[in-house]
């Protein structure tokens, strides 16, 4: 039997294809299945995608590929490790890809600039996702965009890829963004302690920034990450009175516990 025979699996998903990719291994230290967190693809079609995360050379994986027209592949079995998430962190968890399942959704991202993404492949994101946090359990403020986890480097699946249609499916912690309107606002450079309550709140939701009390740039990061996710029409690293009520309100919506 050829290693590629030898490492078809069985779908997860009853919905997925299999294109095995060999860029995994086992969950780390007997970590569990606890976060989901969504990409885009940021390169020019799903079939070059699908080609770098089995690429052995590439050494980059995910769990799934959806396509545009909601086609469902999967490439790594979500009881192995993928390799998705790279340097992390998320409430003090720095191996993320040991207890995560990656979702890669195909989209250009900056190479297209920013193209909508198809109905299709939303309705295929929404019920692939439902299914991988019901039987994994994975709790709504725990399904995240890659820009949660590594707000310093990534930014995918971006400001267009819409959470509050997959929260009202059922999926992810969302609340409305508070309107943006005048009044005091933090910025880099800031320092006292209205910067430490801003970085205590993020550091509360999961974000890794220092508490300091020192608006640098960990925290601008953290702060971009939080408003592409929550409040993606302006994305600029401000922390004004509606990224502060609206990261407020999200921490009111429940017991935050770290994993």
């Amino acid at each position: 039997m050829s290693d590629i025979e030898d490492s078809v699996f069985v779908p997860d998903h009853e919905r997925a294809s299999v294109r095995p990719s060999p860029n995994f291994g086992p969950r780390q230290d007997g970590k569990r299945v606890s976060i989901l967190i969504l990409h885009y693809t940021g390169m020019e079609t799903g079939e070059a995608a699908e080609a770098l995360l089995e690429s052995p050379e590439s050494e980059v994986s995910a769990h799934y590929v959806v396509h545009e027209d909601g086609r469902i592949v999967q490439m790594v079995p979500e009881r192995e490790r993928a390799w998705h998430a790279g340097k992390s962190f998320w409430h003090g968890e720095t191996d993320i890809n040991s207890c995560s399942i990656g979702i890669e959704i195909v989209n250009q991202g900056p190479r297209g600039d920013f193209p909508e993404f198809p109905d299709a492949q939303i309705k295929a994101v929404i019920a692939l996702s439902r299914d991988i946090c019901t039987r994994h359990s994975i709790r709504p403020e725990r399904v995240l965009a890659h820009s949660d986890i590594a707000p310093s480097r990534k930014i995918d699946p971006g400001e267009k890829f819409p959470w509050e249609r997959l929260h009202h499916a059922g999926i992810g912690h969302w609340v409305k963004p508070s309107p943006i309107r005048g009044g005091r606002f933090l910025v880099l450079g800031d320092r006292g302690q209205p910067v430490e309550a801003l970085q205590s709140m993020l550091a509360l939701y999961g974000y890794e920034v220092p508490i300091n009390g020192v608006f640098e740039m960990k925290t601008e990061a953290a702060v971009k990450g939080f408003q592409r996710h929550f409040r993606s029409h302006k994305v600029d690293g401000v922390a004004d009175i509606s990224t502060i009520e609206t990261l407020h309100r999200l921490l009111s919506g429940f017991s935050v516990v770290s994993s």
